[in-house]
């Protein structure tokens, strides 16, 4: 497939905000994924041209947070082993599963979310001591997030920081940091799979990959800057995009299709 100017103006200034945001509180891929479509591209060559430079924004969101001592290195290591085969084994698994059933279980859970993160959008858990307990915790989170992020995607990023605030005592801007190294392994395991099939665009994905790192590296760095309640307020809108997105898919399911 020949990549066209147009292509370029499309995407890679779309690449940079998703990159910024997604290093904030997630959810870049709702920004990223359909600038891919609306450049042309088919939904397979799409995704995967998405997870490679997806890869190299939530990489260099990594380096920042670990540099500026706002990530936890051996919990988001145990995340890192969970995610890598969940979301492969998601990946794989989406292909022969119709996805209607995934939505429907958001289209439940995502206001539940959205009223949870409301009503303490001032508020963050006890921060707690990192424990034998808080190991397996991100071990599991990255298990089952990983493979949402290969079988669905959206709001990856939003639901580490979520899970790791809640169920591990992490402060949020930690928990946003901690969350990345998670999110970058499921996007190589995800990446991995496409490449195996031929559905990376390569012409695009290197200016795209240049685009969302620069992303990466300035949203990681207005997170610290900014503290957890703006990141919360940046979690909530991704997790009403989501809705939208979801509302889309279901009622006009071949739109950027």
């Amino acid at each position: 497939m020949d990549v066209t100017l147009s292509m370029y103006l499309i995407v890679l200034p779309l690449v940079f905000l998703a990159a910024f945001i997604d290093a904030i509180g997630g959810g870049g891929g709702l920004i990223s994924l359909p600038a891919y479509y609306l450049a042309g591209l088919p939904p397979h060559l799409a995704a995967g041209t998405n997870k490679m430079s997806a890869c190299f924004g939530s990489f260099t969101a990594t380096l920042t947070f670990l540099k500026k001592g706002k990530l936890l290195l051996l919990p988001s290591l145990c995340a890192v082993l969970g995610a890598l085969p969940g979301a492969y084994i998601g990946t794989e698994i989406v292909k022969h599963l119709n996805p209607e059933t995934v939505r429907l279980i958001m289209f439940i859970l995502l206001p539940i979310v959205a009223v949870f993160m409301v009503l303490r959008r001032n508020k963050d858990y006890p921060v707690k001591s990192v424990t034998r307990k808080t190991l397996v915790l991100c071990l599991l989170i990255g298990l089952i997030v990983g493979f949402y992020d290969g079988f669905f995607g959206p709001g990856t990023g939003t639901f580490y920081i979520l899970l790791f605030t809640r169920f591990c005592g992490m402060e949020t801007v930690t928990a946003s940091g901690s969350a990345k190294p998670a999110n970058f392994a499921s996007n190589v395991a995800s990446l991995t799979s496409y490449l195996f099939g031929g559905h990376v665009l390569f012409a695009l994905a290197i200016p795209a990959m240049v685009c969302s790192s620069v992303g990466g590296i300035l949203g990681s760095r207005m997170a610290i800057k900014k503290g957890a309640k703006f990141i919360r307020y940046i979690m909530l809108v991704v997790v009403f995009l989501i809705l939208v997105k979801l509302v889309i898919d279901w009622l006009w399911p071949n739109l950027l299709s």
